[in-house]
């Protein structure tokens, strides 16, 4: 019985097989038939239906071309529009700029006037320092007007960076790589070694602590925001209000707010006349350096303390200050030594005001 079993099975196979190769090649290929749903016109000609999608769809293509081309101009007057409100923006701001600047540019030509003749500038970025010569009945010297323009344009270092250290204006330019200095507050003398006189301020910090003001003393210096501040401080919040970014002391006040600040007795007679410096102010911040040549301390050379007040007052000073004179006067201005030192040379000095562009 098996024989025929197994023929019966290989004739059923044999039979069967075209049918599973024509079901094998149909899940390969996943045949696809569609029925159309309508029937086909009897002339041959195109189907209505399919020539209208083909118009529509053109027309669809013409309509999106015309939108992105009408985007397109949209956009471009747009931008062009911008640009003209951007640079018309621009144009109010520079005109607003210059009507801004136009005052302070009309005052700083009337107290450079009053200077009279720049012998020497230099500008930069950093700063703009103007050298004038002064001539006087009983004496000449120079005044040095300075605006900063950043926060490091103006620094007050002490001699050899030390406390107690001394070297002359002229060495501290040159080892600071400085355009111009000019000397700053008094000293003492003390074994051996120079120190600055009573409070002095130095990247912020009191070099040796604050000392009342005593003997007619003051402090002046710059703040944070490049600003001269001065005056007389009985407390060290006084002071630290104004937030001294450096500064040094002597005696004394010249000017406030404008007005002559009486001389005490003393300092009008001891000496009458010497060599001098003074560090002052105008009303847009802008700094007025004097430095008066004399031939010696002994009050019979140089100017008066009084003397000095007109020539600040005439100039158009705000605020001032008596700097440390006699020997110890000294200008250098671009590598060079510009008063004519009262000791045949210049002094080595504890402190010194120095610029930078």
């Amino acid at each position: 019985m098996n024989m025929p079993v197994k023929l019966l099975n290989r004739s059923m196979l044999l039979a069967s097989a075209p049918f599973l190769g024509i079901l094998i090649w149909l899940l390969v290929t996943q045949l696809i038939i569609t029925i159309p749903n309508e029937k086909p016109t009897a002339t041959g000609m195109p189907d209505t239906g399919t020539a209208t999608a083909t118009k529509t769809a053109a027309k669809g293509l013409d309509d999106a071309s015309h939108l992105a081309a009408t985007t397109q101009a949209s956009i471009k007057k747009q931008i062009h529009l911008y640009e003209q409100t951007n640079a018309n923006i621009q144009l109010i701001v520079s005109t607003v700029s210059t009507q801004v600047q136009r005052p302070l540019l009309v005052y700083d030509r009337r107290i450079t006037g009053k200077l009279g003749y720049t012998t020497r500038t230099i500008q930069s970025s950093k700063l703009r320092a103007q050298l004038f010569t002064i001539s006087a009945q009983n004496f000449s010297g120079y005044a040095l007007k300075v605006k900063l323009g950043d926060k490091d344009a103006m620094r007050m270092v002490l001699g050899h960076d030390k406390f107690g250290g001394s070297e002359t204006t002229l060495a501290a330019v040159k080892r600071y790589n400085a355009v111009a200095g000019v000397n700053a507050g008094g000293f003492a003398d003390g074994r051996g070694k120079r120190y600055p006189l009573s409070t002095t301020v130095l990247d912020g910090q009191y070099v040796n602590g604050f000392d009342p003001t005593h003997a007619d003393l003051f402090f002046v210096g710059l703040n944070e925001d490049n600003k001269l501040i001065g005056g007389s401080f009985s407390n060290k919040d006084q002071l630290d209000r104004l937030k001294p970014k450096f500064g040094a002391s002597f005696v004394p006040i010249l000017l406030q707010n404008g007005r002559p600040v009486p001389i005490p007795l003393k300092w009008q007679t001891s000496p009458k006349r010497a060599p001098r410096t003074a560090i002052a102010s105008y009303k847009d911040d802008q700094l007025l350096f004097l430095v008066i040549d004399g031939y010696s301390e002994s009050g019979s050379s140089g100017a008066t303390l009084e003397e000095l007040q007109i020539l600040l007052t005439r100039f158009g000073a705000v605020n001032a200050y008596n700097l440390d004179g006699g020997g110890s006067s000294s200008l250098i201005f671009n590598g060079s030594v510009v008063n004519r030192p009262s000791d045949g040379q210049l002094r080595p000095l504890p402190t010194h005001f120095l610029f930078f562009d």
